[in-house]
């Protein structure tokens, strides 16, 4: 008699530890096996992979520490994505919970009394019943894996949740440290073009009192207050940039404007790592977030397919109560109450349902599909933002060691021109131009020297550094 129920159970429990999910397998890289070079440089192999790292010892520097370490405790989108993870880890409980039994216990008494004209004694009576029983609400055997596929697609959820993390705390890490280079670098330039604004106020100022002696010409007096004036211009603008840096930084880092975050050091004293080793894509690429957010996506809307495919089979749905049933509250768990129990299986077979199960199959299959062009467009997307950095670092040093010639070159030209005007040979014009010129190569070396550190910054960020949790 137990040999048909227990056969039963056994082939439930091995039923229910399969499921409908299609194998999964990777799809190829559509990216070259090397980074892109730039003709004539040569990459160097650099002490550790980006992941390798930590971003303390990338930023070598208290204030880079303080500033980022800041951000990563307070920015409100990465706290948002934290929220994110929870409510992914709750809703991955919920679903795996339905893989078990839901056991619910339950009380019921009812009293009621009859009159004397509805009883059929003649007689008024007062019945009583009290009920207490444990029941199973409706638990489906997950016969054809339809809820262990939802699981499947939920942890994969999760996980890509998790990476999205990681995604932002690893773009939050870089755009913390280019917003403090960024004022570093406006700093620098606002630092310059007030000396360079002394410098002309004073030589306008010289040429003003030589005019009066007759020593210097009006056009000289107007073409050096046409220098005094664009500098004063751009000690406004930088003066703006400044401020503008500062609230940006604020804003990354997510607390009130405090002067003890601003920098103490320079431009030139920054020190960042500059030996990353690039890798092979085949092992880097693999280890940013995006890419492993996008292939847990990719895992969840094949899981999606799984469940799909087994609404297509019956379902079987168990709903059981045991308990007491008695007269008198006083005696419903003593010995002598009433047992009482139900056992109520139900099979669902899907006959007829008007294209829906066929409609959603085809609508997991999309989903899977686009997912899968998701995933190859982030290797593409993530390759060619390796191969930029690259390119740019390779090029960036020599780029800048040329511009700082540029300019000691400019300032011999600047130095003679001055001292042939007061020997009287050239015009002043001749020195205005070389001021001019040598003021703008100043500006540009310092543009070159922050793009110089964003791009290893950006370098360790596409490279995969700092997305750990």
């Amino acid at each position: 008699m137990t040999r048909k129920p227990l056969s039963f159970l056994l082939l439930a429990t091995m039923l229910s530890g399969c499921t409908m999910i299609p194998d999964f397998s990777r799809p190829d890289f559509s990216a070259a096996q090397n980074w892109n070079d730039v003709p004539g440089y040569e990459s160097e192999t650099g002490e550790k992979l980006a992941v390798e790292m930590d971003w303390k010892a990338f930023f070598n520097s208290s204030e880079f520490h303080l500033v980022i370490g800041t951000a990563l405790q307070n920015n409100k989108d990465l706290k948002t994505v934290a929220l994110n993870i929870e409510e992914a880890r709750a809703l991955y409980r919920i679903e795996r919970a339905d893989l078990f039994p839901s056991v619910n216990a339950n009380g019921d008494g009812t009293i009621a009394e009859s009159s004397d004209e509805s009883s059929a004694t003649g007689r008024a009576q007062k019945t009583e019943l009290y009920e207490a029983n444990l029941g199973v609400a409706a638990y489906e055997l997950d016969l054809f894996g339809k809820i262990r596929s939802n699981n499947e697609s939920t942890i994969n959820e999760y996980l890509a949740t998790t990476e999205a993390h990681a995604v932002v705390r690893n773009a939050l890490i870089a755009e913390t440290a280019n917003a403090y280079l960024q004022l570093l670098s406006d700093q620098k330039l606002l630092a310059l073009t007030q000396k360079t604004l002394t410098a002309q106020q004073r030589t306008y100022d010289i040429l003003s009192q030589s005019l009066e002696k007759g020593v210097s010409t009006e056009q000289d007096v107007a073409r050096a207050a046409t220098a005094v004036e664009t500098a004063r211009v751009n000690q406004h603008q930088y003066s703006r940039f400044v401020a503008q840096d500062k609230n940006a930084l604020f804003l990354l880092m997510g607390v009130a404007q405090d002067d003890a975050f601003l920098p103490k050091t320079t431009l030139d004293e920054v020190a960042i790592k500059d030996s990353l080793d690039p890798g092979l894509p085949s092992e880097v690429l693999l280890m940013r977030p995006d890419i492993r957010q996008a292939e847990y996506n990719l895992l969840s809307r094949n899981a999606d397919i799984g469940a799909a495919r087994a609404a297509f089979f019956p379902s079987i749905t168990l709903t059981g109560t045991y308990g007491f049933a008695s007269q008198s509250l006083g005696d419903l768990f003593a010995s002598g109450a009433g047992g009482a129990w139900a056992f109520l299986p139900k099979i669902t077979l899907p006959i007829f349902q008007g294209g829906r199960n066929k409609a959603n199959l085809d609508l997991a299959e999309i989903r899977k599909e686009k997912a899968v062009v998701g995933y190859e467009k982030a290797i593409q997307v993530a390759f060619r933002e390796v191969s930029d950095e690259l390119a740019a670092r390779e090029t960036l040093d020599e780029q800048l060691k040329s511009q700082r010639r540029l300019v000691a070159a400019a300032q011999k030209v600047y130095d003679i021109s001055q001292a042939r005007y007061k020997s009287g040979i050239d015009s002043f014009l001749s020195v205005l131009d070389a001021q001019r010129e040598l003021y703008v190569f100043q500006q540009n070396e310092i543009q070159i020297e922050r793009q110089r550190l964003a791009n290893l910054v950006n370098l360790y960020k596409v490279l995969g550094g700092g997305s750990e949790i």
